[in-house]
């Protein structure tokens, strides 16, 4: 168990690559997500995944259609995790809160609901928000800054935690005979009188049967890294590189070393975005697609709302650092790339060129398979972390992050949804599980999110006091 990783699904119902809705069989209407959150419910719950992961983001505008359409329009998280609780029996169940917004008793609440509920499955994914446009929607002239947004999430977990803590573990006795329900004494305030989050307790639900609900959290800045290695139970992180990433869980483990924690409790989670196939051939083909279906800027989007501005070859040029004059900035969209012209793209063009190759199977000068600027410019445009190939290639990736310390486990996004994701959940899941690689709650009864991520029950702060 110790040497399986931690394997989740970040699920996104109109896919996490920008063009996936537009995959032949994808899905793309918001208004059937149940459909969509059920089918992925059943597949990652089949295929022993640990969790479901549900992001967040608290505004919309038509900016978001061609960067990240996944975000136009979303099932609230906590309204998604509640659905899937009654369609699920085994699998973790993760919502992300926005504690700059979100008012602590409340959430505390809804979250300790789901965890009696489901039986010990709920987490959160607390953020403090990037988008400038939620202040409006929450009543607030401006975005907060980022220290006040931290100071606000750090008391904000002490109030989670202290609210969680209102019921001592054997506070209900509820002995008909004598007409005891609980000890009195065993329920006891909150009492948190922060800078920017009050609270007074208790909480008005049985205790959560985790004890405390896991904690996960992601960023980049000092404040959040200290914020993930002091207090969450996984820590989300985005390295594209295995050598960045060996790097950052060294860096929050020893984050977490110097605060007094011990480090080994600290899971650090990347994302990873496979795209699976029968062959690795057949994966290439896909991403392929993928790239090709890419708006670009042409007269189909000329005029469009906030339509990007580097999705055209002069664009791709700038970047790479193209003179102003060379004739390659008036190259069409589908026409191949020549050896002469990827000559002239300097390093960071050989390092997209390497990139399709390896993701796409795509090559400068091939007869059949060559290099356009149309892959070039998407490429370009909407870099993807992607892990391409069959069932034992996608294994083989998880299983070298896991050898090289690089990371305790993935979140897996799909490029779109179902057909990838059932094609992971299928075809990629049993090949990790054959390898030991998935399978943390396997030989536990009933096992609890906690029990999947960190195998610890943490010691209440009356108990510890």
């Amino acid at each position: 168990m110790t040497d399986s990783l931690i394997i989740g699904a970040m699920v996104r119902t109109l896919g996490a690559y920008p063009s996936g809705w537009r995959y032949a069989g994808a899905h793309r209407t918001p208004q059937t997500d149940a459909e969509i959150l059920r089918r992925v419910a059943e597949e990652g719950e089949a295929a022993g995944l640990d969790y479901l992961f549900f992001g967040d983001w608290l505004a919309t505008g038509p900016d978001l259609e061609f960067r990240d359409p996944y975000l136009l329009a979303r099932i609230d998280p906590v309204s998604a995790v509640l659905f899937l609780a009654g369609v699920t029996s085994r699998i973790g169940l993760i919502a992300t809160v926005n504690t700059t917004y979100a008012d602590p008793y409340a959430t505390a609440r809804s979250l300790a609901s789901l965890d009696v509920l489901t039986g010990g499955r709920a987490g959160i994914n607390l953020v403090t928000g990037a988008e400038p446009r939620a202040a409006g929607n929450h009543g607030r002239d401006a975005h907060a800054d980022n220290e006040s947004r931290y100071d606000r999430a750090e008391e904000f977990v002490a109030a989670l935690r202290g609210l969680w803590d209102s019921w001592s573990e054997d506070a209900w006795i509820a002995d008909a005979e004598r007409g005891v329900l609980i000890d009195p004494d065993g329920l006891r305030a909150t009492d948190l009188r922060g800078r920017q989050v009050r609270v007074t307790g208790p909480l008005n639900i049985a205790r959560p049967p985790q004890g405390r609900i896991p904690i996960v959290h992601a960023g980049t800045s000092p404040r959040s890294r200290a914020l993930a290695a002091t207090e969450a139970d996984l820590a989300l992180i985005a390295a594209p590189h295995i050598d960045d990433a060996v790097a950052t869980r060294r860096a929050l483990r020893d984050i977490a070393r110097r605060s007094g924690r011990d480090p080994q409790t600290l899971k650090v989670i990347a994302p990873v975005l496979p795209v699976v196939a029968d062959t690795d051939a057949d994966a290439q083909r896909i991403v392929q697609t993928l790239l090709t279906l890419v708006p670009l800027a042409d007269h189909d989007h000329a005029g469009r709302v906030a339509f990007p501005v580097n999705r055209s070859v002069d664009a791709l040029a700038d970047a790479l650092g193209v003179a102003a004059d060379d004739p390659l900035r008036a190259a069409a969209f589908d026409t191949a790339v020549t050896a002469d012209e990827a000559g002239r793209l300097g390093a960071a063009g050989d390092a997209l060129i390497e990139r399709l190759a390896r993701t796409a199977g795509l090559r400068v000068g091939a007869a059949d398979l060559a290099v356009t600027w149309r892959h070039l410019v998407a490429a370009h445009a909407v870099p993807a972390a992607f892990v391409v190939g069959d069932a034992s290639t996608i294994a083989d990736h998880f299983e070298t992050w896991r050898d090289r310390g690089a990371a305790d486990g993935f979140n897996v996004l799909s490029a779109f949804q179902p057909a990838q994701f059932e094609a992971f959940a299928r075809s990629a899941a049993p090949e990790l599980r054959r390898r030991g690689l998935l399978g943390r709650g396997d030989g536990l009864e009933s096992p609890t999110l906690r029990d999947r991520l960190t195998g610890l029950r943490p010691v209440t702060t009356h108990d510890a006091s």
